[in-house]
Order: C-alpha cells, then structure tokens, then sequence
C-alpha cells in the first residue's frame, strides 16, 4: 500500500485548501471587513475539520466511505457513502471550471475551452494514474515554488505604491453582520469543510498520531495566509472594486508596476493558479477513485482513473454557462443546502459513533466482570 509522510500531507492540505482561493479571494460580501471574515471562516472551518478528525481518531483505519457502513449499517451506510463520492465528483468538476472561466479571459482569448480543460485533465489524468506517493512528492517540490511567488508578490505590492491604510478603515464600521454573512455558510465551507475529502487520504499516512496536528496548522496557515491577500486587495482597490472584481487577487499582480520595468506579471498569478488548482481537482478525484474502489470492492484503483477523469471533464464544461452563473451556485443557491453533508451528517455521525463506543465500552467492562 502506498504511503505519505506527515510533511507530505501538510503540503497537500495546504495545496488543497488554498486551491482556487488564490484568485478568485474570498468572503467579498464582506467589503473592507472581508480579511475579519476570513478569520472568522477560518475559526468556524477549523471547528469543522476538529469534528472530521474526532471521527478518524473514533474510527481508526477506516476511510471515509468506510465511517457511515460501520455505524448506520450496510443498507443504509453504503448509499450516505456513494452519495458524498458522488458529490465530491461534481466539486472536482466545478473547480476544474474554475480553470474554463479563468484562462480564455485573461492570457489565452479565443481558445476553446475544451481544449484548455483536455489538457489540464491529461495532467491530472496522469498524475492519479501514477499514484498518491507521486502527487505527494510533486506536492513537495510545488509548493515551496508556489509560496516563494506569494512573497515576491507581497514585496512587489508594496513597492509599486498602491496601498492605503485608510481604505481598510473604520474596521468593523458597519457591525458583525456583514462579517458573519461571508463567513458563514459559504465561508466555513469553502476549502473548510471540503478538507472532509482528506478522509480518504489520512489512513494512507505513516504517523496517524500527528494527522490531527498537521491538519490544523495547514488550515490555520491557511486562513492567514487567504486574510493576508484579502487585506493587500481591499488596500490597493478599496472596498467598491474588490466587492465586485470576479478575480481581484489576480487583479491585484497586474497592479505591479516598478520603475516603469517590472509590471505586467499577469503570468505570475496564472501560474500559481494553475499549481493550486492543479492539486485541488487531482485531490478531490483521488478520493472519489478510492472511494468507489473501495465500494466496488476492487483490486487496482487505476482502472477507474479514464473513466472517472471523462466525466469530470464533461461536468466541467457543462456545469455553469458563464462566471457569474458558476459563482453564484457556489455562494448562493448551494451554500445552504451544502450545511447537510458537510456539518449535520458528520455532526449526526459523530454522536452515533460516541453512543455506539460507550455502548461497547461498557459492554466490555461488564464481559470482564
């Protein structure tokens, strides 16, 4: 069986949760206040992960698709598990969309987005067909690349002379509401909760003991990381422009400019897009191909790699019309409605697994007596 090391799962998480955030930024209804909101998602998301985690230490060895059999029972346990592979099949497809919105409106006009979209799955095609251990270390090498282009960003924008401390203020000036409101639900949600794919990941680490750990400094990472890029946005743009920019943190690298020298860096926040991206969509089809190998009881994952990377592909394209329609899904009509899978059921799991543990526990005392 494959195996991943703990600072490999860290890279991972990271990779995975920053994912399209990188461009696309986060909790914008917020306005000036959306690095607040980001904090505050961050604080909700990682009360999320702590139940996801509680759950593998309740149940250790067993993935994902493996918790609800144990505890609902066969006939009602297998479908809740085909049900969320079928669903983290259909976020697999909306983040490879991600990719048909972005590149035929910035550095590639008039190229057809099957094409764009074939290519990018023949990468992430190959990738799970060589296995985990090989996007792990890929992992490795990428994201250091990645946060070193992060950096240099920071230090270019601060050099070009577009910050202003007073767009960023009065803080908190119109309350918590608008805070709250891009935090939660879509908040805690996006990237947050999706980290429950990583289910079918963690049995696949050599030291589960510091599983819980290295999560959660990915994700609190995280959050800082995403607070930071929001807050550089609202300096440069205000809080008018950054509200209504579809990409403001790919925005924010065209406003580089030194000397008259360094400026058009457009392919800067391509690139680390593309890497984030990459590693989101392999991710999220990995656990869908584990998941329905483990369901179908079968020998080599590998055979499901063509077919399963087909439909996404096909899902990616059809999905949403336009970015604007792709975006509003993902913040409006599918926020509330995704409360069930990533917070009541796990939360409804949870309590099944503790009442069943307890159960069994003194079941046990008792045996001894």
């Amino acid at each position: 069986m494959e195996r991943i090391s703990i600072t490999q799962l860290f890279m991972l998480t990271l990779l995975f949760q920053i994912g399209s955030s990188g461009i696309f930024g986060f909790a914008s209804a917020a306005g000036k206040d959306a690095w607040l909101s980001v904090l505050l998602s961050t604080a909700l998301g990682t009360c999320l992960i702590g139940i996801f985690l509680i759950l593998m230490r309740l149940q250790p060895g067993l993935t994902l698709v493996e918790w609800f059999p144990a505890q609902f029972g066969q006939w009602l346990g297998t479908p809740i598990s085909w049900f969320y592979m079928l669903m983290f099949l259909y976020n697999s497809s909306r983040t490879l969309g991600d990719v048909k919105d972005l590149i035929p409106t910035t550095i590639l006009p008039g190229t057809p987005n099957w094409v764009i979209l074939s290519v990018f799955m023949i990468a992430i095609a190959y990738a799970l067909f060589s296995g985990i251990e090989v996007i792990a270390r890929l992992g490795e090498i990428i994201l250091p690349v990645l946060l070193v282009l992060f950096l240099v960003e920071i230090v270019l924008i601060f050099g070009s002379d577009t910050i202003r401390i007073e767009r960023l203020q009065p803080v908190l000036g119109e309350g918590w509401d608008r805070v709250w409101e891009g935090a939660w639900p879509s908040g805690a949600q996006q990237s947050f909760a999706e980290t429950l794919e990583f289910a079918m990941i963690w049995t696949l680490t050599k030291q589960p003991e510091r599983i819980a750990k290295t999560t959660i400094l990915a994700t609190l990472l995280y959050g800082i990381l995403l607070s930071t890029f929001d807050a550089l946005a609202i300096l440069t743009f205000g809080e008018e422009v950054f509200s209504s920019s579809t990409y403001p943190l790919y925005r924010l690298v065209k406003t580089i400019s030194i000397a008259d020298f360094l400026e058009n860096l457009d392919a800067l926040g391509i690139l680390y897009f593309m890497g984030f991206v990459f590693f989101k969509v392999t991710l999220q089809m990995y656990g869908v191909i584990r998941g329905i190998q483990q369901l179908l009881y079968l020998s080599d994952s590998r055979v499901l790699v063509f077919p399963v990377s087909v439909i996404v592909l096909i899902l990616g394209l059809t999905e949403s019309e336009s970015t604007s329609e792709h975006i509003a899904s993902g913040l409006g009509s599918l926020a509330y409605p995704s409360i069930v899978p990533w917070f009541l059921i796990p939360s409804l799991l949870l309590i099944v697994t503790c009442i069943r543990k307890g159960i069994s526990g003194k079941q046990m005392k008792k045996s001894r007596l």
